[in-house]
C-alpha cells in the first residue's frame, strides 16, 4: 500500500515536475515569439522607413537621371562627329601628303629647269618684264627689248631691256645672272661648310659677271646714256647671298660702272622713271597751256578791237537814223498831214520813233587799251624819263613832296 501511494504521488510529482517544465517551455516560446515579434515589427518599420527614404532619393535622383541620358545623348553625338572628322582629316591630310609629293616634284623639275642656261635666261627676262609692268612703262613706248647696237669697241651689243627716259636720253638694263652655284646651296642635306663654298662661288660668278658687263661698255652704243650698267638679279635671296658671301661686291661693281639691283630697287628705279616721264608731259602740256593763254589774250584783244569798232559803228548807225526821222518828222510828214486835214487822204501816217538805246560801252580795260592802240599817240622821249627814273631825282622828288 505504501508503494502504491509512492507511485502515486511519484506520478503527481512527475506530474507536476511536467506540467511545470511545460509551463516553463510555454513561457519561454511566448517570450521568443514576442520578441521574434517585436523584431519583425522594428524590421517593418525599418523597411518602410528604407522604402519611404528610396522613394525621397529616387525622386531627388530624377532630374540627374535626365540629365545623365542627355549626356549620354550628347556623348553619343559628339563621337559620332569625331568619327567623322577624324575621317575627313585623314582625308585631308592624304590631299596635303599629295600635294607636297606634286609640289616637291614640280620644284625638283624647276630647279632641274633652271640649272639650264637657257632656261634661267628666259626667267630672268620674264621677271625683268614682270617689274617694268608693274612700274608702269609699256613696252615698244617706254622701253625696247633685245636692241642691237655696235659699242665704240665696234662689237655688237644686244641689251635685254633699254629704258627710254626723258630728253631722248636712255637707261640699259640687263637680266642675265648667274645662279648655278646658288641653286646647288639650296640643296637639303649639304653640310654647312660645302653650303658656304657655293655661295662663295655664287659670288665669284655674279663678280666675273659684272667685269663681262663692263667690258661690253652697253652705255657707249646710245647716245645721250649715263655711263653705267644696270644689272638686274632676278631673285633678291640671290643678290643678297652674293653681297653676303663678298661684301665688297657691290662697290667693286660701281667702281666699274654696274649697279647691281634686285626687284625692289629695280622697281623703285623704273618708278622713279616713269614719274620723271609724267613730269615732263606736265611740263609740256604746261608750256603748251601757257601758249595757249598768250594766243587767247591777244585773240580777245583783238575780238574787243573789232567789238569797239562794231559798237561805234552800230552808234553812227543810231545817230544817221535819229537824223533821218527828224528830217521825216519835220519836213515830210508836216505837208503830208496837210493833205489829211484837206481831205484828200483819209489815213493817219505812222510815225516812226527814234531809237534811245546805243550799244554798251567796253569797261575792261584790256579790251579798251586794245581797241585804241591804233589811236594811240607816240609818247615823246625828251629825255626826262629816264631822269625821273633814277633813284636821285626820284628820292629827290620824294623830298620835294615831303
Amino acid at each position: 500500500m505504501d508503494l502504491v501511494l509512492a507511485l502515486l504521488a511519484g506520478l503527481v510529482l512527475g506530474a507536476l515536475a511536467s506540467a511545470v517544465v511545460v509551463r516553463q517551455l510555454g513561457a519561454v516560446r511566448a517570450a521568443a515569439t514576442t520578441a521574434e515579434r517585436d523584431l519583425l515589427r522594428e524590421r517593418v518599420l525599418d523597411l518602410e522607413a528604407a522604402l519611404a527614404d528610396d522613394a525621397q532619393t529616387a525622386a531627388a535622383l530624377a532630374p540627374l537621371r535626365d540629365t545623365l541620358k542627355r549626356v549620354e545623348t550628347q556623348v553619343g553625338t559628339l563621337e559620332r562627329d569625331r568619327t567623322h572628322q577624324f575621317a575627313a582629316l585623314e582625308r585631308t591630310i592624304a590631299q596635303v601628303h599629295a600635294s607636297t609629293t606634286s609640289l616637291d616634284r614640280q620644284t625638283q623639275s624647276l630647279a632641274g629647269s633652271l640649272n639650264a642656261s637657257t632656261v634661267r635666261g628666259a626667267w630672268g627676262e620674264v621677271q625683268l618684264r614682270r617689274v617694268l609692268e608693274h612700274a608702269g612703262l609699256l613696252a615698244r613706248c617706254d622701253f625696247d627689248e633685245q636692241v642691237c647696237r655696235v659699242s665704240r669697241h665696234g662689237k655688237q651689243v644686244r641689251p635685254d631691256v633699254v629704258v627710254q627716259l626723258p630728253g631722248r636720253k636712255h637707261l640699259v638694263v640687263d637680266s642675265k645672272a648667274p645662279m648655278t652655284a646658288f641653286l646647288q646651296a639650296q640643296a637639303d642635306d649639304l653640310p654647312a661648310e660645302r653650303r658656304g663654298e657655293l655661295l662663295r662661288q655664287h659670288a665669284a660668278h655674279l663678280e666675273g659677271h659684272v667685269r663681262s658687263l663692263a667690258d661690253k661698255d652697253y652705255w657707249s652704243a646710245f647716245e645721250a646714256a649715263p655711263e653705267m650698267v644696270v644689272c638686274f638679279v632676278p631673285s633678291e635671296a640671290m643678290l643678297s647671298a652674293a653681297l653676303s658671301a663678298n661684301p665688297s661686291l657691290h662697290e667693286e661693281a660701281m667702281a666699274r660702272r654696274v649697279v647691281l639691283v634686285g626687284p625692289g630697287a629695280l622697281l623703285a628705279l623704273l618708278r622713279t622713271v616713269a614719274f620723271t616721264w609724267q613730269q615732263d608731259a606736265l611740263t609740256a602740256n604746261a608750256r603748251e597751256l601757257m601758249k595757249l593763254g598768250r594766243e587767247l589774250y591777244d585773240r580777245l584783244g583783238t575780238l574787243g578791237s573789232h567789238t569797239a569798232k562794231m559798237g561805234t559803228a552800230l552808234q553812227r548807225s543810231v545817230e544817221a537814223y535819229n537824223q533821218m526821222v527828224g528830217a521825216l518828222e519835220a519836213r515830210v510828214l508836216v505837208s503830208a498831214r496837210k493833205m489829211r486835214d484837206l481831205d484828200v487822204v483819209e489815213a493817219e501816217l505812222p510815225q516812226p520813233a527814234p531809237i534811245e538805246a546805243g550799244p554798251r560801252v567796253l569797261t575792261a580795260m584790256e579790251l579798251i587799251e586794245q581797241a585804241t592802240a591804233e589811236d594811240r599817240r607816240p609818247d615823246l622821249d625828251l629825255g626826262l624819263r629816264r631822269q625821273s627814273d633814277s633813284p636821285a631825282v626820284g628820292g629827290e622828288k620824294t623830298r620835294e613832296a615831303g
